[in-house]
């Protein structure tokens, strides 16, 4: 294998353990927006975009298994995006890491391949960026060993915390106004009803 083929092989880290107290404490991975659940959405984002395999820092699912999938927990669970990431990093060996949440239910691998495609180009990573300018730092794409490094010698709990110093790369995608976008997360009730209403449109169904 070149060592440019080599260079491209990636992991996808997916955080999945979160408390979401904004949803009453909902198991939000398992929420089903378009028939399918958000986590299932994001694993299949990440395979599309060449990931060799998903390490999901949350509760296993049944409907999730083979090979592929790993299925890890933080300790304590639910203590934190920080956390979650080091207990997912000690099981990726891959160069190259996507960075994702769970509750992402418009993100496609054409969207974290462009992620993909600049993070190459840069010294650490790159990141996809809202509407407003504002980073998402789990729609991410990372070269690993920088992230190890930086958890290294990080003590902090803030994900931007660790993560902003790297100086990644920003990747802007324009949608239009009358699509979902990809950062579009649910993190509250009015979140989920409009990714379920975006979702419901009929020119959602060849997307899905």
């Amino acid at each position: 294998m070149a060592d440019d083929d080599l260079a491209q092989i990636a992991a996808a880290l997916v955080l999945a353990g979160g408390r979401a107290t904004r949803l009453g404490g909902a198991d939000k991975p398992a929420i089903t927006v378009g028939g399918r659940s958000l986590l299932a959405t994001v694993a299949a984002a990440a395979f599309d975009a060449g990931a060799s395999r998903l390490v999901v820092v949350g509760p296993a699912r049944a409907e999730m298994t083979g090979a592929r999938v790993l299925f890890v927990r933080e300790n304590p669970p639910g203590a934190g995006p920080v956390p979650a990431l080091r207990a997912g990093l000690a099981h990726v060996s891959e160069p190259w890491l996507f960075l994702l949440a769970a509750d992402l239910p418009f993100l496609t691998g054409a969207h974290l391949k462009a992620v993909q495609d600049t993070a190459r180009e840069s010294a650490a990573g790159a990141l996809l960026t809202d509407g407003g300018g504002r980073p998402q730092w789990l729609v991410s794409c990372w070269r690993t060993g920088t992230v190890r490094a930086a958890l290294g010698t990080y003590g902090g709990a803030s994900l931007g915390g660790l993560l902003a110093p790297l100086r990644p790369e920003q990747v802007a995608i324009r949608t239009e106004p009358d699509q979902p976008p990809p950062w579009l997360d649910c993190d509250t009730s009015d979140d989920l009803a409009a990714a379920r209403a975006f979702a419901d449109r009929p020119e959602q169904e060849g997307t899905r």
